[in-house]
């Protein structure tokens, strides 16, 4: 997919819809190894990314909905959310009980995950129109997204100013930077929950697309899915993908992790040579259509979502019905819960600091 000359990269901005009185606009970002990328900035979502296969065909290999209403809809409070491609704030993951303490102050937030806080509550960074430009340099296009999350926003503490920035560049690869600082001390843990499909969005379930993960440690889970005890070795279990296995090929396995989750949604320990760096986390091959994905990421972590909650109920951009997965998710972040996790990375944000994560996924062809 990579050419010898340097590749001619567009954006356009359009016009999409109203939610509330805040006008949305959708950004489309082109570059000549044939990838298009369509960004909101309603949640900052990726609504779809078209790419070639090895003969040439392109197709969208991310979920999404074909309209705005559609986007807006599932973000209600009573509906069953599945955040296709938006930006998770101000807490990716799950918070147990919906509370965490911090410098001797108890932080209560909303249970909309059972008693559990999921993605930073009912109303999170993916449903509101972030603040928008267009960056263009030499060798990328993309969109510079800002939001401003106040005080006590969803119970978390501290005015968060927050920047999320979204490039392609001539390599086929889409880079996405957070930057975030806060007024007062506050736990931030920030991603972006697009999921794959790379033989084409809409054309059945991701079962025989191989995925590797770099690391030999995972997060067991309870029953409301919140890290139960500390990591564990993969070794000779379903959850051990460092080298590549069919995503599908162990969920029927007798597991009790795969059984509390229905699948697989976890949070892996990866493997980094230096804290902070941006390292090689994870790689996607579809056998069919030759396209590969591969992921590096500064985080500590990477939750693997495949898909198991997703149903008929949702028609996706191509207009046919996403069943149980239809795709899969790989979410760089700090581990679950960790506010409330001494032993785990920590998540504490401090005036004077700054939030800062970068993650690149490349496509190419095998």
């Amino acid at each position: 997919m990579r050419g010898s000359e340097p590749a001619t990269l567009e954006i356009d901005r359009e016009y999409y819809g109203v939610v509330g009185e805040t006008k949305v606009h959708r950004y489309v970002l082109r570059n000549q190894g044939g990838l298009t990328v369509r960004i909101l900035d309603y949640g900052g979502i990726i609504q779809s990314l078209e790419a070639p296969d090895r003969h040439g065909e392109s197709a969208n290999v991310v979920l999404g909905f074909p309209a705005l209403e559609d986007y807006v809809a599932n973000n209600e409070p009573a509906a069953a959310r599945v955040y296709l491609g938006s930006i998770i704030g101000r807490y990716a993951n799950r918070i147990a009980g919906g509370t965490f303490v911090l410098d001797g102050t108890e932080y209560r937030l909303p249970r909309n995950n059972g008693q559990n806080c999921l993605h930073g509550g009912t109303a999170g960074f993916d449903t509101h129109v972030w603040g928008a430009s267009v960056m263009r340099s030499p060798d990328s296009v993309g969109v510079r997204l800002t939001h401003l999350s106040p005080d006590g926003d969803q119970g978390y503490p501290g005015r968060l100013a927050t920047t999320v920035t979204y490039r392609l560049d001539n390599q086929n690869r889409v880079h996405i930077t957070y930057l975030a600082t806060t007024d007062a001390p506050t736990v931030l843990n920030l991603t972006n929950h697009t999921y794959w499909n790379l033989a084409g969005e809409g054309s059945g379930p991701i079962d025989d697309q191989r995925l590797m993960i770099n690391a030999g440690r995972f997060c067991p889970v309870d029953a409301d899915l919140i890290p139960d005890g500390s990591p564990i070795p993969v070794d000779g279990s379903p959850f051990d993908f460092r080298t590549p296995v069919p995503i599908g090929a162990r969920l029927g396995v007798d597991d009790p992790q795969l059984s509390l989750a229905h699948g697989y949604d976890h949070n892996w320990v990866l493997e980094q040579a230096e804290a902070g760096s941006l390292s090689l986390a994870a790689r996607v091959h579809d056998p069919r259509s030759g396209r590969r994905l591969t992921m590096w990421t500064t985080e500590p972590g990477l939750q693997f979502y495949s898909g198991n909650f997703l149903t008929e109920a949702l028609i996706g951009t191509g207009g046919r019905p996403y069943h149980r997965g239809a795709g899969f998710a790989l979410e760089p972040q700090h581990f679950p819960d960790s506010p409330n996790r001494p032993d785990f990375p920590s998540t504490i944000l401090r005036p004077g600091d700054a939030y800062r994560q970068n993650t690149v996924f490349e496509l190419d062809l095998d």
